[in-house]
């Protein structure tokens, strides 16, 4: 039996991991060649307090409007927020304990050695883990040296001092190398809590979800599939979906939305009534832009690992979800071009005029939400601000708004970036937190996500791709408005 398809809610984390940023795939490299950077990358980090308080991060775990942060004085890492707390609206964030505890956790294979203080410490955090915080173990600070020292893996570090180690489960298989195991496990980690606190905000059971749909960036596999396993299976096991099923989605940075149009098309289909979509940490793209940071006298700001999970299911399911408009989903076709107008004209432009609107008709647009002081230092602009420009450019050139109308266009359809830039994360989706509450309020009827990928990025196509959809509130509280 057919349904309306909703985004019923939606969750995100941060896991602060600054002593994990020099496992970074752009740090290992840089320091490869130049040991003393270490040590700077290390001076530059960011205790958790600052955090916390970065305007930023509060925007991602709900606590502030992404509308907020224009009115917050830049450098934003400067003027912190006094009272800024690590629980918000549709969100969290935990220290770097409670990660490697998560990690230990999501352990099946005895990867991962932990300090016992430090095991002791995470499950002191993780009390909503009741149900395997007994694997959260750890070994003495002298036997864990001397383990370390023994095997074939990467140390950890916390503070400046050895926590752990990860091991190499096959010598002869790089997919099964230390570092890759690690990116593996970070994410899903940080997937398990995003999830983990999805289900616990909604009025379901983790029994009621039927199918996982993951979008992480990480490519979990061994030597003869290095991307062919699915990490959304491994995550339904932790937090204890064990009557659903799933499968991986990969689509660089595209892969969310992509997920969610699936997702949708399974509930619309009758296919599957309540599906997830969840997308882990990338653990490579840690420090990322680090020697600019360095280089312009900015905090090293690449130091949490985000995560985010999206119930969807039957529209009114779950009280006051927004609808998902599956007939309005845009795409990049292959030859479609990839200037920006060509990508606009596909994501945006046709599929409002398959509906019969206006580009005026969308109340806010969520594009790539890079945070600007990650990528300006590093040459990069204000990624957001840039493809709202581009937009108002279009609306005028489709005579819906004047050209002097274009500044008010980007400040009252748009916002600034606020998300870590690890690829699938800013990808749009980090507004759906903020829609689903403006919807809920009665402030906001319409949006669109528009995400971006990179294919080019695998050498095997100098193609971009893209992929867009519209979230409404359900049509009798527009009415009602």
């Amino acid at each position: 039996m057919s349904s309306t398809p909703a985004i019923l809610n939606a969750s995100y984390a941060l896991a602060h991991a600054p002593d994990l940023v020099r496992y970074g795939s752009k740090p290992v490299r840089e320091i490869g060649r130049d040991p003393s950077l270490l040590a700077r990358i290390n001076g530059s980090l960011r205790p958790w307090d600052e955090v916390v308080a970065y305007p930023p991060n509060q925007v991602f775990i709900g606590n502030l409007a992404p509308e907020d942060l224009a009115s917050i004085p830049r450098p934003w890492y400067e003027n912190r927020i006094g009272s800024a707390g690590p629980a918000g609206a549709f969100g969290r964030m935990v220290t770097q304990p409670a990660l490697y505890g998560l990690m230990k956790l999501c352990d099946d294979f005895d990867l991962l050695t932990i300090d016992g203080e430090l095991a002791e410490h995470a499950g002191a955090d993780l009390v909503d883990f009741d149900h395997r915080r007994d694997r959260i173990t750890g070994v003495d600070p002298a036997e864990l040296r001397t383990v370390a020292e023994e095997s074939d893996g990467l140390d950890l570090f916390h503070d400046g001092r050895l926590a752990g180690f990860i091991r190499t489960a096959h010598d002869q298989d790089e997919s099964l190398a230390a570092s890759v195991l690690l990116e593996n496990l970070a994410s899903k980690a940080t997937a398990v809590l995003a999830v983990s606190d999805l289900l616990r905000r909604s009025r379901l059971e983790a029994g009621d979800i039927d199918y996982l749909l993951n979008c992480g960036e990480e490519a979990v596999g061994d030597r003869y599939q290095r991307g062919g396993g699915s990490l959304s299976k491994a995550v339904g096991e932790v937090v204890g979906c064990l009557n659903a099923t799933g499968s991986d989605i990969k689509a660089f940075c595209s892969a969310p939305v992509h997920a969610l149009v699936a997702a949708g098309a399974m509930v619309a289909a009758g296919v599957h009534k309540y599906v997830v979509v969840l997308g882990g940490g990338s653990q490579a793209k840690l420090g990322m832009k680090f020697g600019a940071h360095l280089r312009n006298g900015v905090p090293v700001m690449e130091d949490c690992l985000a995560s985010m999970a999206f119930l969807v299911g039957p529209s009114g399911a779950d009280g006051d979800g927004m609808e998902l408009r599956l007939d309005l989903a845009g795409k990049h076709p292959i030859g479609a071009g990839s200037s920006p107008k060509a990508v606009y004209e596909s994501l945006v432009v046709e599929p409002l005029v398959r509906a019969g609107l206006s580009m005026t008709d969308i109340d806010k647009y969520a594009v790539e939400m890079h945070n600007p002081e990650i990528t300006e230092p590093g040459g990069s602009g204000d990624v957001p601000r840039v493809n709202y420009r581009t937009l108002a450019a279009m609306a005028v050139l489709r005579r819906e708004i004047g050209r002097g109308d274009m500044d008010g266009f980007v400040a009252e359809r748009g916002m600034p970036g606020f998300a870590p830039t690890q690829g699938h994360i800013p990808a749009g989706v980090p507004y759906l937190g903020h829609a689903l509450e403006s919807m809920r309020r009665g402030s906001l009827d319409r949006a669109m996500i528009v995400a971006k990928g990179s294919l080019f990025l695998g050498r095997m196509t100098q193609l971009v791709d893209g992929v867009s959809f519209i979230v409404e509130r359900p049509a009798a509280a527009r009415r009602q408005r």
